[in-house]
């Protein structure tokens, strides 16, 4: 004879792995998390911060 399913059992998993499926989906359509799109954005202020920083100041002079 055959191995003994719980049906309520299989239908959980059977539900859980579409559940998941579906996340999955969704991770990579909406891209990335909250925290690393704000870890950008404020790796972009420093580096624009740094920059600005080492401007070198323009006399009216020194315009052409």
């Amino acid at each position: 004879m055959g191995e003994t399913v719980n049906l309520r059992r299989a239908r959980k998993a059977r539900d859980k792995r579409a559940k998941e499926q579906a996340a999955q989906a969704n991770r990579i359509a909406h891209g990335r998390a909250k925290a690393e799109r704000e870890l950008t954005i404020a790796q972009a202020r420093l580096e624009s911060a740094r920059l600005d920083g080492h401007r070198r100041a323009r006399d009216s002079d020194d315009q052409a």
